[in-house]
């Protein structure tokens, strides 16, 4: 088999990993079960994703969790996720304080429950001094939509006289979205044989390596991270210039 990247060499190994999560109601699906055991077993597998991430020496990992068009889901279903979601919250805690883990909430919250913000603020605040990994969740989020909020946010300024509209910058822009403090990814891994975006880090991901994998997020494996780590070190990442 071939090696892993040289943890030695920065260079080799991705600084942020962002995974858009798909596949567990079609897992669930295959094996004639409710989609929400499915959604259940891919709760599982986030916690043995940022493990495996956090041992590999990865700085950053965002995962994509539930998109602004998943509202448009069945009631019963959403309902289940957001259980899930205050169940992930209240019981992880304790496991995200013992290794490290810093967690952050990307999205639009105005649509969960007061409770479930609630539980958010209180994580984000709890975990907010850790050090071992920084974890992203993407929860009611749409790449869209945040270039949308923070192009409104430059906007009010610029009508403010707090920005000269010649001062705009790409830099300049990237400070108004929700990931302002956390590096563009280097790599996005996709679950369940789908080969696109979804409206997921639409900015951010300009210069990013994609890998797309047919298994479905709850069959997500150790090895399958590690396999796209490297994967990742042997690419060439060129950001538009010519060939070394």
């Amino acid at each position: 088999m071939e090696a892993l990247p040289n943890l030695s060499e920065p260079a080799s190994l991705p600084s942020h990993i962002a995974i858009i999560m798909d596949g567990n109601g079609r897992w669930a699906a295959e094996r004639h079960l409710p989609r929400a055991i499915g959604h259940k077993r891919g709760a599982e597998t986030v916690r043995r994703t940022v493990k495996a991430a956090r041992n590999l020496g990865i700085s950053y990992l965002t995962l994509f969790g539930f998109s602004s068009e998943n509202w448009k889901r069945p009631h019963t279903e959403i309902l289940g996720l957001m259980q899930l979601l205050r169940f992930y919250l209240r019981n992880e805690l304790e496991e995200m304080m013992k290794n490290g883990v810093r967690l952050r909430i990307i999205g639009d919250r105005t649509k969960f429950d007061p409770d479930i913000v609630a539980l958010i603020e209180e994580v984000e605040a709890a975990t907010n001094k850790n050090t071992g990994i920084n974890l992203t969740l993407a929860l009611s989020y749409g790449g869209r939509h945040e270039i949308v909020e923070a192009t409104r946010k430059i906007s009010k300024e610029v009508a403010a006289g707090k920005i000269a509209v010649e001062d705009i910058s790409e830099s300049m822009f990237a400070n108004y979205l929700e990931t302002a403090t956390i590096p563009d990814p280097d790599l996005i891994i996709r679950t369940s044989g789908e080969k696109r975006i979804s409206n997921f880090l639409l900015w951010q991901c300009a210069y990013t390596e994609l890998v797309f994998l047919d298994k479905f997020w709850p069959d997500f494996t150790k090895k399958d991270i590690e396999d796209a780590v490297r994967e990742f070190g042997n690419r060439e990442r060129r950001y538009g210039a010519a060939d070394s």
